[in-house]
Parts: structure tokens; sequence; C-alpha cells
């Protein structure tokens, strides 16, 4: 290992980093043997392969990685088995100390930890510490893991007791998504190693570098060698990781189609499972909402983060007459400005197939309202901007509709009742969240009970669950069983042991005599 500096914008990165080196000079069209949609080039010294990281803020290259193969992989899980013969044995009220540092520490540390955020990711900098504060919120209840699992004893016999062990898996694994680099690894990470498993991270190869100073960070809090590691690379990483007998469970968030891939493939070779995948959120609208909340709130959920999350509002119903609230969304979504108060796109492709979109829509007989095509940000030209856009007009089964953008991008529809919206919202074939906006609640409880979602809003747009809480969708949103955070999450790093014993050998007999 070699300690490294890779340029951020307005950020320097120095960590010593397994599978990170300095990015060369050269410039990112230069590189050769394109891979899953990202360029490559190959180091002449190891034969591996290695690829660029660029902030879509300005384009400009941070570093680059080096693809992990089956063999770096073999090694990490080697390092993490034997990490595991302690720290499995460790208890729980132990385990969690590091945490605590570590929750300590990002917060110190929290705006170097946002800026690295924007820097690779895009966001603005009061996103990039919101998710991390979010994130942190699942490190706070890894922490309770010993009040909350206490165990219990029960009499259920005569002399006869019964207890429950929670019992960690092994080695685990987690593969996270760009657009939350700090968030979405600590819905994972914490809970597994509270519960005493080893974690192997694998980060989008878009957003690297963020796990690897969270990886710093745990260390100075504490936690031993090799109880969390980080490998870096794309897709043949993540089928070696798959692939490996050694790890016992992996967790995947991502879009629907890789998330399904990771799912199956994981499930065939034997391991626990759980994948959360993309969304198609349906925001609705009765006459009788709040237009000033309403406006503010949907602008808000479609446009924060650039529309690059799960939860984002991607499809308005309005029911019967609803112009005065359209107004106030237009003109609200008319104030988040690309580059000012929103931030970048992740890369140049995510760009040129939001705008595609928009494209088609209009060709298709749309209206476009608010137009977010062709931004250009002044001394960022080199970056990568959608502004925030309506599409209204389209027909429900038009692509706008029905698939996920992932941008700051609205479709309205517009139908005649409530039960013709939530038909609309039913059909859908995710089912993350669905949200109503009323000041009504009766109706509110109405859709609360009829929409097929994992996570209701009432006028609230982005309806993510606050710990212990858990998040998790349904449908099409997610792949296996349970919820990636708060009980569900305990659950899925863990497996039960049950125990019966008898210690009074003149109780009354019966069949567990």
């Amino acid at each position: 290992m070699e300690v490294h500096r890779g340029r951020t914008t307005g950020l320097t990165f120095d960590s010593v980093a397994v599978g990170l080196r300095p990015l060369t000079v050269k410039e990112p069209a230069e590189f050769t043997a394109p891979h899953e949609g990202r360029n490559q080039d190959i180091d002449p010294a190891t034969g591996a392969r290695v690829i660029p990281v660029i902030s879509p803020v300005d384009g400009s290259p941070l570093s680059a990685i080096t693809v992990a193969d089956a063999d770096s992989i073999d090694q990490a899980v080697k390092q993490a088995a034997t990490a595991f013969e302690s720290w499995g044995e460790t208890p729980a009220k132990e385990r969690v100390q590091p945490l605590y540092r570590f929750k300590q520490l990002m917060e110190d540390n929290i705006a170097e930890l946002a800026a690295g955020v924007t820097a690779e990711n895009g966001k603005t900098p009061d996103e990039s510490e919101a998710g991390i504060r979010k994130g942190l919120e699942v490190v706070e209840n890894a922490c309770a893991l010993p009040f909350i699992e206490k165990g219990g004893l029960q009499e259920v016999s005569p002399g006869v007791d019964c207890h429950i062990r929670r019992l960690p898996l092994g080695v685990v694994a987690g593969i996270t998504p760009f657009n939350f680099p700090a968030m979405v690894p600590m819905w994972m990470f914490p809970l597994a190693i509270a519960t005493g498993n080893t974690f192997i991270l694998k980060p989008s190869e878009q957003t690297p570098l963020t796990p690897l100073r969270m990886r710093d960070l745990l260390a100075e809090a504490g936690l031993p060698d090799d109880v969390f590691q980080v490998v870096q690379g794309d897709r043949s990483t993540v089928e070696a990781m798959l692939d490996h007998s050694g790890i016992a469970a992996a967790a995947f968030v991502g879009s629907t189609a890789v998330g399904k891939q990771v799912y199956s493939r994981g499930i065939g070779a034997g391991k626990r499972m759980l994948a959360l995948g993309g969304a198609k959120n349906h925001l609705v609208v009765v006459p009788d909402a709040d237009v000033e909340l309403t406006a503010r709130n949907v602008t808000s959920s479609v446009t924060g983060c650039a529309g690059q999350r799960c939860m984002a509002a991607s499809v308005l119903v309005t029911v019967g007459d609803c112009s005065d609230v359209m107004d106030a969304i237009e003109t609200e979504m008319r104030q988040v400005v690309a580059g000012r108060n929103m931030g970048a796109i992740i890369s140049q492709s995510a760009k040129e197939r939001i705008e595609g979109y928009i494209d088609r829509a209009e060709s298709a007989g749309a209206r476009i309202t608010v137009d977010g095509r062709g931004v250009s940000v002044a001394d960022r030209e080199g970056g990568f901007y959608v502004g925030s856009t309506i599409i209204d007009g389209v027909a429900v089964g038009h692509e706008c509709a029905g698939e996920e953008i992932f941008g700051p991008v609205l479709t309205v529809l517009h139908v005649d009742t409530l039960e013709e919206a939530i038909a609309i919202e039913n059909t859908n074939r995710y089912g993350n969240a669905a949200v109503i906006y009323t000041t009504n609640g009766a109706t509110a409880r109405h859709f609360e009970q009829q929409a097929s979602a994992g996570m209701i809003g009432i006028n609230i747009g982005v309806p993510v669950p606050r710990e212990p809480y858990s998040f998790g969708g349904w449908n099409d949103s997610r792949f296996g069983a349970g919820d990636i955070t708060g009980e569900d999450g305990i659950a899925f790093w863990t497996k039960t042991r049950k125990v019966t014993q008898k210690w009074t050998p003149g109780a009354a007999r019966n069949w567990m005599s």
C-alpha cells in the first residue's frame, strides 16, 4: 500500500488505499477499453484494469481505481474471515465502541467529508452533509444494539426455559450506488459489524473516494484490522464477490435491472441476499391541497440531489382542477437553477440519457413547461448539468410515465378522480414511495391504505423513515425479504439460535421432560 493523493474540486484526499492510485496526466478521452459504460486504462506494470474517477462538477479528473479481480476478492475474504474469528466472539457492548467513536469522527470531519461527496458526486454541499447525517442515524441505531437486542428468557413449561440468541453470519458484503456514497454504505456496515460480522464494501466506481475516507475513520476509531474493507471495481468485481463461497450474505442498492441480476446470482451461489432497486414514485395532488406547501415540497422532491435518488418525485398526478397548484409548482421549479442551488448529474452519459427522455416526450406531443435541457454552468463548462424540467401531457403508457428517469424531471398526468390516480399508481411496477397532498384526513387515510408502495408520504415528498423505522420498498423496488435498516437490518445480518433448557429434575413430567 502507498500513501497517495487524489485531487478533488476544492478538496484534497489523502489516504492509504488498496485499489486507489493517483490519476496520471491523461485526459478521460484517452482511456481505452471501455467496459460497462466506463472508460478504462491498463496499468502497464500490473496489467490490471484502471478506471478514472471524474468529478461531475467540472469534468476534472480526481483519481483512479484499480479493478479488483477474483484473486483480490479472495484475499479480502480470507482477511475478513481471519478477523471474524475474534470479532464474532467479541461482546456486543465492545463491538459498538468503535462505532461511537466513528460517529464522533464523522461529525468532527463533516465539512471535509461533505466536500468530498460534492466533488465526486456533484451534490450541493448542503445535500452532501444531509446525506452523511442521515447515514449517521443508522450508526446511532447500531450503537444501541446492546440495548435493543438484550435477549429474553421465558419459562415455557414447569422447569423449562427458552431463549433466542442472535449470531453473526461471518463475512458479509455490500454493493452500493453512486448517488449516496456515504449514506447508503452506512445503511449496511454499521449494523453488520455491530452484530459481529466482518464486512467488505464495493462502492460505485463513480464515487469510490468517500468510502475510503470512512474506512480510515473507522480505523482511527479503533475498529480492528480487516473487520471493514473496501474493494474497488466494476461488474466483474461484483460477480467475483457474489460467486465467492466465503461471503455469507450481500446487500445491494442500485437500479432494478442490475438488482435483479445481483439478487439472482447471489441466491444461486447460496447467499442470503437483499437487493433494493429503482422507483417511479407517484405524487397525487387533490384540489384541497395546501398550495404553497405542495409546490415547495414537490419541487424539493423533484430537484433534490438533481433527482438522482430512488425517493425522488417522478410522476405528479393531479385530481380535478389543480391549476393553482401547477402554476405554483412551475414557479418554484424555475427558481431551482443547476449549478447554483441544484447539483450536477453524475456523468455525461447520464445527462444525455435524461435529456433523451425529454426529447422523446416532446416529439410525442408533450408540453415541456419548464425545460432544463442544454444547461451550461459558467466556469464549470466541463461539468454535467440538467436543469429542472416539467413534462406535461404525456399518455399514461408513455416511457416518461413508467420508466425511472433519475434526473430532475417531473412528468405530470391529469385525472378526474382519486380512484383513477390510485389505479395509475397501482399499475406502476415499482413500489418505493407514494405520496398524497391533501388537507383531508379521510382522503389521506384512504390513499395510505390503497397505494402500492412500502413508504407512504402524506404532504411529504420524500417519505424516508427516520431510524429505527426501516427503509425499503415493495414490488420491483426490492428483491428479497425485509428492509435494509431498522429491525429488519439487524435480522438480515444475523441468524438465530433457539435454546431450550431444563435445570429442574423434579418438575412435573410432560413431553419436554
